[in-house]
């Protein structure tokens, strides 16, 4: 099945989720939580992402995770990841407590899609200091792909991982984890890059975003993705295709916030004070810029 075509037929079947200027929500991709060892990339940004999180959570924001939010092709247990970063996972229950929480598996986490996995992993979560289990996610159900709807105007933004557009990652996945598991992984002790990784391939790069913005064209939508860990924020005048970036830059993680009819893009990082202090601080890298406006632009395209 062609890119344009597959892409078309999650955002035809996709859960929409109806949003107004009056909603908070925060988008993120790509953090790639581990088991807590020397692969584990997220282990670095851990404190960030946390700080972050505690933030949206306080503000009232809710969290959408668009894929690979845990490394399950290093990875075989879910298990493992949980108890190393079970501060995250209670922190991300609070959350899905209050239905704030919305999950999209991509092609780190796709074994999310199976229903049996879900339930058997997520849905709760198992002390060992206690002994017994506790509720995590209940009930919960990991998207392929959402649609966002503004209820003042009715137009809508698709949201999927982007490992749809890349061959190796999307229907030869079970290859490329194989690869990554019992190959790269060990080679990379060496200092040996994984050269099928889109995120350290930059042509790889440039190849899928010239594919999600070929279906943003020709389908007139607005479109969010992650995937390629590089943060990507148009013009107004530009087809309106956006990228969160990632959790796992090695100083900052980046995200997009859509506030008030706006959309941001900001990134948590590590800054100092005048006094030398440090501190984990929010910076706005591109925006605000109206909805509104990339809707207008969708219309004339």
């Amino acid at each position: 099945m062609k890119t344009e075509k597959r892409i078309s037929q999650i955002s035809e079947t996709a859960q929409q989720v109806l949003f107004d200027d009056s909603s908070k929500i925060i988008l993120m991709s790509d953090c790639h939580r581990g088991d807590g060892n020397w692969a584990d990339d997220f282990s670095r940004n851990q404190n960030l992402y946390f700080a972050a999180l505690t933030y949206y959570y306080r503000k009232d924001y809710t969290y959408i995770e668009i894929g690979d939010g845990d490394e399950l092709w290093e990875n075989k247990s879910l298990s493992d990841i949980k108890q190393a970063h079970s501060d995250v996972f209670w922190l991300l229950s609070g959350f899905y407590k209050e239905g704030r929480l919305y999950l999209i598996y991509g092609n780190h986490d796709m074994v999310k899609k199976d229903n049996r996995f879900v339930k058997g992993n997520l849905y709760q979560y198992y002390d060992e200091a206690e002994k017994t289990f506790f509720p995590l996610f209940r009930n919960i159900r990991i998207h392929e792909g959402m649609v966002l709807r503004y209820k003042p105007t009715g137009d809508k933004i698709l949201l999927i991982h982007g490992h749809q557009a890349d061959c190796m990652n999307h229907r030869l996945w079970k290859i490329s984890r194989f690869l990554v598991r019992y190959l790269w992984r060990p080679l990379t002790m060496f200092g040996v890059n994984d050269p099928t990784r889109t995120a350290k391939n930059y042509k790889k790069k440039e190849t899928i975003e010239k594919r999600l913005v070929k279906w943003v064209i020709r389908e007139k939508s607005m479109l969010i993705s992650g995937h390629t860990h590089r943060p990507m924020f148009p013009e107004t005048d530009e087809p309106p295709y956006f990228n969160d970036g990632s959790c796992v830059h090695p100083r900052c993680i980046t995200g997009l916030e859509i506030d008030n009819g706006c959309i941001i893009l900001v990134k948590w990082n590590i800054r100092a004070k005048d006094d030398g202090t440090l501190f984990i601080g929010r910076e706005v890298l591109a925006g605000p810029r109206n909805l509104r406006d990339y809707f207008d632009k969708i219309r004339e395209m």
